[in-house]
């Protein structure tokens, strides 16, 4: 099995992630250049390290299936990657570079859970079109758009389920 880290992946993770933070942060005026920095980091290396290796185990995993059962096992797989924990992870990333580490607790998992049970219609549909509708090599990019509008969402999901 050949693991993918790629230039553009590297480029991608590190411009996307940051990008939907980033207007997470303005629209809830907690800018700050540390989390623009540290975002760009956790995009550039965990992110583009472990999602297209994801995807691609994914169609490793899935390619004895047919038919709706493939699409389903495909789709399921994803929104189990991005699972409340995930969520979690992504919300400690940012208090962490926001310097408020206090704040991560229980009560970011408890935010984090209600935040993947309010999103799992929309992230069925993305995950569907990402998993089953685009080639694997342009997968991590749409992916990462979709996250970056869910970093978005995530970041005001705490203000929304707080």
């Amino acid at each position: 099995m050949k693991l993918q880290y790629t230039r553009h992946n590297i480029i991608r993770g590190a411009i996307i992630y940051s990008t939907g933070d980033t207007i997470a942060s303005l629209l809830l005026n907690e800018f700050s250049i540390y989390r623009l920095l540290g975002m760009i980091l956790i995009g550039a290396t965990v992110y583009a390290f472990e999602i297209p290796n994801y995807f691609a185990w994914i169609d490793r995993k899935t390619g004895s299936l047919n038919g709706i059962q493939k699409t389903l096992a495909k789709t399921g797989l994803a929104i189990a990657y991005f699972n409340p924990l995930w969520i979690f992870r992504h919300l400690a990333f940012i208090k962490l570079f926001s310097g408020n580490y206090e704040q991560i607790n229980s009560g970011l998992l408890l935010v984090a859970l209600w935040s993947f049970l309010a999103n799992i219609p929309i992230s069925f549909i993305a995950n569907f079109i990402i998993q089953n509708k685009i080639k694997l090599d342009w997968r991590f990019l749409a992916s990462a758009i979709f996250s970056a509008l869910m970093a978005i969402y995530y970041a005001l999901s705490e203000t929304i389920f707080n």
